[in-house]
């Protein structure tokens, strides 16, 4: 996005400058808005016409020691606050993210990152109830990225929240967790670039939280994985994923099984046309299966998004009212 403003500033935070005063930084604040029309068979209510808007704020500077620090708070619709995470760039060693709200971290970056000319098949607007893996960015937590550590083209982040059932909270305003009970950490590794043959990315990570066993629904952990390959050759770009979820639970809905794959043809730089395909089966119950047929064009700015879509069985039920058609066209406007 385009920088809407831009000041100088001395020191990012209070509790920033505890640690060694900032030289002179910089605020940026970038936003957005995507304006949509919905239209779904078989629907007789509902306004089709959507809005959404974002702004974040994002202070960056460097310490006196050296390391870098970069501070963001994102927020949505009507400035409704989305997330804020802190990270530390310490040379020699790599990144380190404290963050708050922010789901792009541990093995939810990688919750479906099939190839899509705009959206996933279940995500341009006619919705799925898809259970997806999600790891341990529920909650506050570290994540490391050791990127001096690593060689090229090998990217790997560790990431732990002692309670990830837990709120976000305030300075000094956290409850005490000696003994957390749902504590839980994630590991991910991306391979691409120098690290494999030209084209080719592959990915996966895994996930486990801790659960209190003591009742006779519980009776193990939440584990979960996935893994996936990508490849792009000439205007094409191809990609496969897969991921599982045990949940735990001694019966009823013990686990989800995913699959999704998507294929995109550049026409050129700005034009772009895609098909994804999404399938969860929910272990003793239902199977979703949603796909998208996309097109999308952007030019400075402005993206003019399409998207004809289906689902089936959505929130594994298999009622008529469940099954769902529907055409989305977006456009939107960085700033």
């Amino acid at each position: 996005m385009n920088k809407l403003t831009k000041y100088g500033v001395t020191a990012l935070c209070g509790s920033l400058a505890a640690l060694s005063a900032a030289n002179a930084g910089e605020m940026t604040v970038t936003g957005g808005v995507d304006l949509s029309w919905t239209a779904m068979e078989q629907a007789n209510t509902g306004n089709p016409i959507g809005m959404g808007s974002n702004v974040s704020f994002t202070g960056t500077g460097e310490l006196d020691n050296g390391w870098g620090v970069k501070f963001a708070v994102d927020a949505t619709n009507a400035l409704a606050y989305s997330s804020a995470n802190v990270t530390v760039t310490v040379p020699g060693l790599g990144d380190v993210l404290i963050s708050q709200g922010l789901s792009g971290t541990g093995i939810n970056r990688m919750d479906d990152i099939t190839p899509t000319a705009w959206e996933e098949a279940y995500g341009a607007g006619l919705g799925s109830g898809v259970d997806r893996v999600t790891g341990a960015s529920g909650g506050a937590g570290f994540e490391l990225t050791p990127t001096d550590l690593m060689p090229s083209g090998i990217v790997t982040r560790l990431h732990f929240s002692p309670d990830v059932g837990g709120s976000d909270a305030g300075d000094k305003t956290g409850g005490a967790n000696d003994t957390p009970t749902n504590a839980g950490w994630d590991v991910t590794l991306t391979a691409s670039g120098d690290a494999t043959p030209d084209g080719l990315k592959i990915y996966g990570g895994y996930s486990a939280i801790d659960q209190d066993q003591g009742s006779t629904t519980i009776n193990d952990d939440v584990t979960e994985w996935t893994a996936g390959i990508e490849y792009a050759v000439g205007s094409f770009t191809l990609g496969y994923q897969y991921s599982e979820e045990d949940n735990g639970r001694a019966s009823t809905t013990t686990g989800y099984d995913n699959t999704g794959y998507g294929i995109v043809f550049a026409i050129n730089d700005d034009l772009s046309i895609g098909y994804n395909n999404y399938q969860s089966e929910q272990v003793g119950g239902n199977t979703i299966e949603a796909e998208s047929y996309q097109i999308a064009y952007s030019s400075g700015g402005l993206s003019v998004r399409f998207a004809e879509q289906d689902v089936e069985n959505n929130s594994y039920q298999t009622a008529s009212a469940n099954q769902r058609e529907g055409r989305t066209l977006s456009v939107a406007l960085a700033f």
